[in-house]
């Protein structure tokens, strides 16, 4: 009987350089689908009326799913080494348009 559980296998991942250096984002808008979730990581300047999408992640459901949990746990951890996050009053208000055609 084959095993497809990934949980007893290790994966090599390679890291390139550019990717390695990272890209800043202060904003993040979701959408979905029945068959995947979209993730646009934005990059808003204050004082600038144009934000920029800097990078664009597309997952499963499952994947999603598993990411939440992820991000939860980190968080969780982070709180308990560093205190607890505190949601700033500088919040990009709604609606943000993408400035696609036929958006006004």
């Amino acid at each position: 009987m084959e095993d497809n559980d990934l949980s007893n296998q290790q994966i090599n991942v390679e890291l390139p350089e550019e990717i390695a250096e990272g890209i800043y984002s202060n904003l993040a808008m979701i959408a979905h689908s029945n068959s995947e979730f979209v993730i646009d990581f934005i990059r808003l300047m204050p004082g600038v009326p144009k934000a920029k999408v800097k990078s664009r992640i597309i997952v499963t459901p499952d994947h999603a799913r598993r990411l939440l949990s992820a991000l939860k746990e980190n968080i969780e951890k982070y709180e308990a080494a560093y205190g607890k996050i505190t949601q700033g009053a500088g919040a990009p208000t709604f609606p943000i348009s993408f400035g696609t055609p036929g958006e006004a």
